[in-house]
């Protein structure tokens, strides 16, 4: 397998998964709370990273470069997944009531003030509604980050291109 396949296979992971959250969100009708909405941005940007590094086939300089760059977001992402299951771990009441949409947010306050409060969490954001082998949805996407990034070491700290 040549660097530039083990790219596309990241890219298709990252796809896959945006894919079933939106499957999640629009088939089987479970909206997306903020830090939900932050874990798809760093799915998205490993992914947008992935498909780059595909299409610029660097030499091994510039594919630990991207390897790199992927790895910080699936790190931003496993931080917020964290987080949210930090906050979906407290007891009953000691998490904020829900507040403002993620949309007004951004529409009135600075993009700083708008990540403090995300990232300190709602009552929507403890509300667990979906489950898949006993495991909820932030843990599932936890999970899947550690092996993007695993995978995006392998195949751009590791990998030897072969000669053609």
């Amino acid at each position: 397998m040549t660097r530039r396949t083990g790219n596309l296979l990241g890219f298709a992971a990252c796809v896959g998964l945006i894919g079933y959250a939106l499957f999640v969100q629009y088939v089987l009708r479970l909206e997306p709370c903020p830090l939900c909405i932050l874990q798809r941005i760093a799915v998205i940007t490993a992914g947008v990273l992935f498909v780059l590094a595909a299409i610029h086939n660097p030499a091994a300089r510039g594919a630990r470069v991207y390897g790199s760059l992927i790895d910080l977001a699936t790190f931003a992402g496993i931080l917020v997944a964290a987080r949210h299951m930090w906050i979906i771990a407290q007891p009953p009441g000691t998490v904020a009531e829900c507040g403002a949409s993620l949309q007004y947010m951004m529409d009135v306050l600075p993009v700083g003030e708008v990540l403090d409060k995300i990232l300190k969490g709602s009552g929507e954001c403890a509300k667990i509604d979906w489950h898949f082998l006993g495991l909820n949805m932030p843990t599932w996407v936890l999970i899947s980050l550690v092996f993007v990034g695993m995978w995006a070491v392998m195949v751009n700290w590791h990998m030897r291109e072969r000669a053609p």
